[in-house]
């Protein structure tokens, strides 16, 4: 039996990166998964490699409401219920705040944080109907300490923090759990790309202050957002969870 037998998953951002391998361990689990993203083509074929019967793609900008509505009425018309939403999408600009336009800044917040508050209040009604669900919010160490070049991004996931806690307080009594998840350096597009852009930052020097001395798999991430969707967590909400190598550690010396 899988770890996610007999649940169903509405997961944001799962055309590439860790959205995509989220969408991979939970049908591995035993989920039935509904990927939601603005990149049609590659969310089709997430979608098409894990099967019909297992994953169905829907076209979901996260920062709108009527995207959230029609991406959680696909889900529930497909697979009849919503047990889990991970609250995965996000999208990450580097520039210095006195280089940075207002209007980008005003991106990052919308995608990373208010389509993380947009998903929670649209899933909030089938949730509490079903008698209870999961929230996973995907934060980022960068929710914890800031980066010189991030302050939208890092805002951003500080905000998500911030949400998860209050979210959890709101929704406990109703019986949805609501966690966040802090990843570190994934070998994932999006972070590489940010990787090449930041000056100053020797990779090397980088990973060798860290206790586990390399980036994470996209699937390390995932059997921790599994964990948190299912039902071995059943007592564990407002709770913040770093997968990070040991980064944030300790200064390494």
């Amino acid at each position: 039996m899988g770890r996610l037998d007999g649940k169903v998953a509405l997961i944001t951002g799962g055309a590439r990166g860790m959205g995509k391998s989220h969408a991979r361990h939970f049908v591995a689990e035993g989920a039935r998964v509904v990927v939601g993203d603005v990149l049609d083509d590659k969310g089709r074929a997430v979608a098409d490699g894990l099967g019909a019967e297992h994953c169905r793609f829907v076209h979901h900008d996260v920062t709108s409401a009527d995207d959230w509505a029609a991406a959680v009425a696909t889900t529930l018309d497909t697979y009849g219920r919503l047990d889990v939403l991970i609250n995965n999408a996000g999208i990450l600009r580097h520039a210095r705040i006195a280089e940075m336009e207002p209007d980008e800044f005003r991106r990052v917040i919308d995608v990373n944080l208010i389509g993380t508050w947009l998903g929670i209040r649209q899933v909030v009604p089938p949730m509490t109907a079903a008698g209870g669900g999961s929230i996973v919010n995907i934060s980022s160490i960068e929710g914890f300490a800031g980066a010189a070049g991030l302050s939208a991004y890092s805002a951003s996931k500080f905000g998500v923090r911030g949400l998860t806690r209050s979210a959890a307080q709101e929704l406990g009594p109703v019986g949805i759990r609501v966690n966040s998840v802090h990843p570190g350096g994934v070998l994932t597009s999006m972070a590489l790309s940010a990787a090449e852009t930041m000056t100053g930052v020797d990779p090397a020097a980088f990973l060798k202050a860290m206790p586990i001395a390399r980036f994470a798999e996209p699937v390390e991430i995932s059997r921790l957002v599994a964990f948190l969707a299912s039902d071995e967590s059943s007592y564990t909400t407002g709770a913040e969870f770093v997968a990070d190598g040991g980064l944030l550690s300790g200064p390494g010396y």
